[in-house]
């Protein structure tokens, strides 16, 4: 029982020193734009002074960080890339955290996710990273994250590439995807995608929508990428969560600098 305290306690630490934005203040910044479409879509903006390729990360769950600054928003702290953001830009990219657009100001379901006016969106995001540095952009989602990812690099002409984390490979028996999409994102027209992917899973995630061992079978859809691999982290510290919620080995809690080392490198591996 002691160890489990210390471990919980180291947890904490971990997380707080993640989700701080000391040493980051003057190249952080929150950022409005108006997409083609009308809607105003919310993003943090962190800049490094050289950057290399730049990501936009998508949150799981509903997705609606409510962003009030670039520091405060009001759900989403916890999850996984948005906690992570920091190790992003110390790898050297251009880092976007997305929030949901203004018409979907509550959050997002996975009809949404899934839809052309969502890609729109992405898309203008890209263009906004693409006139600040002229590099390579990716898309970078985690659990229902994966949604937007995989949506936003479909059929996408400025997109360099795709990460795939905790991906949501199954529906559940309540979601009105669930005939639809009875494979979640591998229920996509995945064919479509024409970049670079990474699917990265945590060999002991526990959730029941996005087993690692579904990463072959994914792996297959993408037909027409010119590189796809699976990856597999282990470790980290003993769950603070549901097993689908981000403070467990869905989110790689514990283990968040490996997980955005194994990221960087197949970014940095693409150049």
């Amino acid at each position: 029982m002691q160890v489990d305290r210390i471990l919980s306690c180291l947890a904490a630490l971990v997380i707080v020193f993640l989700f701080s934005d000391r040493g980051h203040a003057a190249d952080t910044s929150l950022v409005r734009i108006t997409t083609p479409r009308g809607v105003s879509q919310a993003f943090i903006l962190m800049k490094p002074e050289k950057p290399q390729a730049a990501v936009i990360l998508f949150a799981g769950g509903h997705g609606g960080l409510g962003l009030r600054s670039a520091t405060e928003m009001a759900w989403g702290a916890g999850n996984f890339l948005v906690r992570s953001r920091n190790l992003f830009l110390a790898e050297g990219f251009l880092v976007a955290v997305a929030d949901s657009p203004s018409d979907h100001a509550t959050g997002m379901k996975a009809v949404f996710r899934m839809s052309a006016e969502h890609a729109g969106d992405i898309a203008a995001i890209a263009a906004h990273l693409r006139k600040i540095a002229d590099i390579p952009v990716w898309l970078v989602g985690t659990s229902m994250g994966t949604f937007s990812a995989a949506r936003g690099a479909m059929n996408a002409r400025d997109i360099a590439g795709l990460v795939l984390t905790s991906t949501i490979t199954r529906a559940k028996a309540d979601w009105k995807i669930r005939a639809s999409h009875p494979a979640g994102v591998g229920s996509l027209a995945l064919q479509q995608v024409a970049v670079p992917t990474l699917i990265l899973s945590h060999r002991r995630d526990g959730c029941a929508i996005t087993p690692a061992s579904d990463g072959p079978a994914l792996k297959a859809k993408f037909t027409k990428s010119p590189r796809v691999e699976v990856k597999m982290l282990d470790g980290g510290l003993p769950p603070r969560s549901d097993p689908c919620e981000a403070m467990s080995e869905h989110g790689f809690l514990g283990i968040e600098t490996e997980a955005v080392g194994a990221i960087a490198n197949f970014v940095k591996g693409m150049r």
